[in-house]
């Protein structure tokens, strides 16, 4: 992950201590919680509320708490990536677009509160943490669709420095391609038995898409545990989920070398022409990276963590 408002952040974590002598203590609190109104009494209401208003209070701009290299307004640092983390799970249970509405007045929010507080340290953590939580590739909750209006208005920023726009500017690119919702882009490759075959021209009610490499621990992980299911074992028997499992680096030989390990049912295949990474086909930052897409191809789950993608096949 690009922590490109990590030495920012250092500097005027700095700035809000006191200056000379012994530190003061730092006075702490508990992270302000969102109040739900009386009115909202059903479950998804009373969440999708939370969801919209989770920083409200912790961004309010009427006052300022103290801030040091532990504290960020008044939280300890370590008490408020809990919360990013309870964010990001509770952004996994609305809809898509509450989740999106959400996450941009987040930015919103934390950019305003920069603009009246410069030496405090809410926009540097809370950019740090949520890039953390929802673009990293290795975390758990991850989610590019989220991320992707939050990255968006921080490339169009005047808050950040042009180097660093750059960079943003292109994680929203990345964050563009195959969203959920969207027709994931269709690809050449070439199967074990040396056919040219096309990710649109598999035909089945949903499709997995996995992009893995042989020695990946991870890759065989998923697999064992798709195998060892079997509700997705019927999904593959009967047909209605078909698999297709392609290679994408360079080492073709060692590549055909495992070629055993993969199911019999699968659609084992290989980049043959680089394209999938040289022409920005897919955002593949690390392997494994997995797409569940409809009959028609649609996005239903974009790279998405192994536990949620077992999960939904589950559910199928």
């Amino acid at each position: 992950m690009r922590n490109y408002l990590l030495l920012i952040g250092i500097a005027l974590l700095c700035s809000c201590g006191p200056r000379g002598g012994k530190p003061a203590p730092v006075p702490v609190r508990d992270f302000p919680q969102a109040d739900v109104p009386s009115m909202y009494t059903e479950e998804a209401e009373r969440l999708g509320y939370v969801v919209l208003h989770f920083w409200d209070r912790f961004t309010d701009t009427a006052k300022v708490y103290a801030c040091d290299s532990t504290v960020v307004n008044g939280v300890r640092t370590d008490a408020l990536e809990s919360q990013v983390g309870l964010y990001a799970t509770l952004l996994d249970q609305v809809p898509l677009e509450e989740g999106v509405r959400s996450v941009s007045r987040l930015f919103d929010r934390i950019e305003a509160f920069e603009r009246k507080y410069p030496e405090s340290n809410v926009f540097e953590e809370l950019c740090r943490q949520t890039s953390r939580y929802l673009y990293d590739p290795n975390s758990p909750v991850r989610n590019e669709d989220f991320y992707r209006p939050f990255v968006e208005k921080l490339a169009a920023s005047d808050l950040i420095d042009d180097g660093y726009r750059r960079g943003y500017e292109w994680d929203a690119r990345m964050c563009r391609l195959n969203g959920v919702g969207m027709q994931a882009a269709d690809f050449p490759f070439t199967d074990t038995r040396g056919k040219l075959r096309t990710l649109h021209g598999v035909k089945a009610e949903y499709t997995l898409l996995i992009f893995a490499n042989p020695g990946c621990n991870a890759c065989q992980e998923i697999t064992a545990a798709m195998k060892a299911s079997p509700a997705i074992s019927a999904l593959v028997d009967s047909r209605r989920l078909k698999v297709v499992d392609v290679y994408i680096d360079q080492e073709i030989d060692d590549w055909k070398a495992h070629i055993a390990d993969y199911p019999a049912d699968w659609i084992n295949g290989y980049d043959q022409d680089y394209s999938i990474r040289t022409d920005l086909v897919y955002n593949i930052r690390a392997i494994p990276s997995i797409y569940l897409l409809d009959k028609d191809k649609t996005v239903l789950m974009k790279d998405a963590p192994q536990e949620k993608v077992l999960g939904a096949l589950e559910r199928l």
